[in-house]
């Protein structure tokens, strides 16, 4: 009895990896393609306007150029989390 008991903790637990729904694949490939774009676009407006705000911030107007640089410290932060989406997933998969 001790025996099979051992045996049966000794085994391991099943850890199917992912999988695509049947049909389903190339909609995710394409949202994520959007959300892609998106981000890209987004974070190339978000870095010109924060560049402008900067340039137009430069005499007697320090509280645009204040907002212009930190403005861009968030758009910064949240390309490069967008550039690490994927891993950061992977890395919590189960």
């Amino acid at each position: 009895m001790n025996a099979l008991v051992s045996l049966w903790l000794a085994q391991q637990v099943p850890n199917p990896g992912p999988a695509v729904p049947p049909g389903l694949g190339a909609l995710a490939d394409q949202l994520l393609g959007w959300l892609k774009w998106g981000v890209l676009v987004s974070g190339v407006l978000g870095i010109l306007i924060c560049a402008f705000m900067l340039i137009i911030g430069r005499r007697n107007r320090s509280a645009t150029a204040y907002e212009g640089l930190v403005g861009s410290a968030w758009v910064l932060g949240g390309l490069a989390l967008a550039s690490v989406a994927a891993l950061l997933v992977g890395a919590f998969q189960l």
